[in-house]
């Protein structure tokens, strides 16, 4: 039976592909065909060209379909309708049984949409959460394109309910990323720091992105952030930032880093695991990235979250937020040297994520969800 099923993944960033990576390897080892649609930033060699990731990481007999959707720049609306005209080919010659994707970026919004009018069914990653600025938009828009959710814990599934989701189609299988970040096969620290060349012994990691509803207070911010770096005197492994209208700038002012090469070593993409040793192992992380509302905290590293990307996601005691200021910036990581690392949060998940979606692959409930959906009224439900 699982031969004869087709199921297809959707990822457009080094981030989406690192938290679904289990489940595509699963679904692989128990006799599924699959395949994977790999766009977005995997295209871009200004991003790292991380389809070379995806090429190295995956069996031979995964099936990769690598599409370039965008030029450097584009907005984020043409980005998701690129994705959709070479996704809809991709659907109408290959009929997957399901498509399966992520998140809250575009290419999510472009497979969900692809997915719901091809009567394909969706299977949504991690919906049901806060995200701050347009990207919460998506992932709810993601969510209700969408026929199967997979969701990280009770406070995902009721958040969907509230949307009007059926609960029969919501399953609490955690996020497949605890998985990987709880597994006892990541590489050691110092090949994480050979590999990319890191010679300091003390470190945090640093990572902006842009806010698109607001660039030209997102461009302050960069400048701000940076500044903060500079002045704090600390050393930093610097990620760059995702693809999003406004990266630019935020480029642009790492050239500043230059004249502090000492301290600073800047990295257009890191593989998954080493980025979570090198994560594990730092005294903390700053700037307004995801990994540090969920990554981060599962390790018990302090994150400082900068300015209003991340506004209304989970808190924790382990995450401290500034605003874009430099001297709160400066400030709060020197706290954070302070504090050291704290209890271990794991709000999102045991690591037992790829088991619990192996059953429900082999179950055949991810096969006979409705693609007609309908709207369940909360007080159906009460």
């Amino acid at each position: 039976m699982s031969a004869s099923r087709h199921v297809a993944f959707l990822t457009g960033t080094r981030a989406d592909y690192g938290k679904i990576k289990p489940l595509i390897l699963a679904a692989h080892a128990e006799g599924f065909k699959v395949s994977v649609f790999a766009t977005g930033m995997h295209m871009l060699e200004r991003f790292g060209s991380t389809i070379l990731e995806v090429r190295r990481t995956l069996p031979d007999e995964v099936f990769i379909i690598p599409f370039e959707n965008q030029s450097v720049g584009d907005p984020m609306d043409v980005v998701v309708a690129n994705t959709i005209t070479g996704l809809s080919r991709f659907i109408q010659e290959n009929q997957p049984d399901l498509l399966i994707v992520h998140g809250d970026r575009p290419e999510a919004l472009a497979g969900a949409i692809s997915g719901a009018l091809s009567n394909t069914r969706v299977v949504h990653i991690e919906g049901g959460e806060l995200s701050g600025t347009i990207d919460g938009v998506i992932r709810h828009a993601v969510s209700k394109l969408s026929h199967i959710h997979l969701v990280a814990n009770e406070e995902a599934k009721k958040r969907l309910i509230q949307l009007g989701e059926d609960s029969s189609t919501i399953h609490i299988i955690g996020s497949p990323d605890l998985d990987i970040m709880l597994s006892p096969s990541l590489p050691t620290l110092a090949e994480a720091k050979s590999r990319y060349g890191i010679e300091f012994d003390t470190y945090f990691i640093a990572i902006f992105h842009p806010v698109t509803t607001d660039l030209e207070a997102s461009a302050i911010a960069a400048t701000e952030f940076v500044n903060g770096l500079i002045e704090s005197g600390e050393n930093f492994v610097v990620i760059h930032p995702n693809n999003d209208t406004g990266f630019e700038r935020i480029i642009n002012e790492y050239k500043r880093l230059a004249d502090h090469s000492k301290r600073f070593r800047q990295f257009e993409s890191l593989r998954f695991e080493h980025f979570l040793v090198l994560l594990k192992n730092a005294r903390g992380m700053v700037g307004n990235s995801s990994a540090g509302i969920r990554e981060a905290p599962l390790y018990g590293i302090p994150s400082i979250d900068v300015g209003d990307r991340q506004r209304g996601r989970h808190d924790s005691a382990s995450i401290s937020q500034v605003p874009a200021r430099a001297e709160e910036i400066v400030a709060a990581i020197h706290g954070a040297k302070q504090q050291g690392p704290t209890n271990s949060e794991q709000e999102f998940g045991d690591g037992k994520s790829t088991e619990r979606f192996t059953e429900l692959l082999h179950s055949g409930v991810l096969f006979e969800a409705r693609v007609d959906k309908v709207f369940v009224d909360l007080k159906d439900v009460m």
